[in-house]
């Protein structure tokens, strides 16, 4: 698929109230160790699983669903599929995962998209990950390193040679600035080396590309 924009942001979107509301409503929540699709979300995971999980992502999260955020970022997704041209067809929402990354955690190369729909019975059944959304709930001058990067071509960048490749999105280092992009394309976010970076991502599902 070939894109004229391969993301979409708003600076400084969310007003710091909201984005402080967001943090401490998500650390009064139970925290998990953050997983990738292949190891599952309620599956017990040996040592040995979860040392090559973290090779690929360290991370810790937590879940939220409460429609007040929905009706917040929802908004900034229909401008943004809007403006950038793809219009895509969406129309259901994952739950939000409230993500804290700490000193020297990260997420490697990854899309958020697969190529099997959603098997399971409920409203994403037959659907895909089409747009995904990260908001900045920290400024960037509050951490070190956990830089969003992207790289906008169709394959793994762990297979060529990355580095002339790769775009830093700086637009979302201002607080309560918000990125959106096509789920299929690959980012990861870089190991924090100084403070905490915390961040809320969406996923949005519609039925399969024709």
């Amino acid at each position: 698929m070939n894109l004229e924009n391969y993301f979409w942001s708003f600076e400084s979107a969310i007003p710091p109230r909201i984005c402080d509301d967001i943090i401490k409503y998500g650390l009064s929540k139970s925290e998990s160790m953050a997983r990738t699709g292949a190891y599952g979300t309620n599956k017990q995971l040996s040592d040995r699983e979860i040392l090559n999980l973290k090779r690929k992502r360290n991370s810790n999260v937590t879940w939220l669903d409460d429609p007040w955020i929905y009706r917040e970022l929802h908004p900034f997704i229909d401008r943004a599929n809007k403006n950038a041209g793809w219009n895509f067809n969406w129309d259901f929402s994952e739950q939000c995962q409230f993500t804290k990354y700490k000193l020297n955690q990260y997420y490697d190369w990854h899309c958020d998209s697969w190529n099997q729909p959603y098997k399971k019975e409920g409203p994403t059944k037959n659907k895909i990950r089409k747009l995904s959304m990260t908001c900045q709930l920290t400024d960037g001058s509050e951490y070190e390193g956990g830089e969003l990067e992207f790289d906008f071509r169709q394959y793994d960048p762990h297979m060529r040679d990355e580095a002339s490749h790769l775009i830093q999105a700086k637009e979302i280092l201002p607080k309560g600035s918000i990125i959106v992009f096509p789920s299929f394309v690959w980012h990861r976010v870089t190991p924090v080396t100084k403070g905490v970076r915390y961040s809320l991502v969406m996923w949005n599902l519609g039925y399969p590309f024709k």
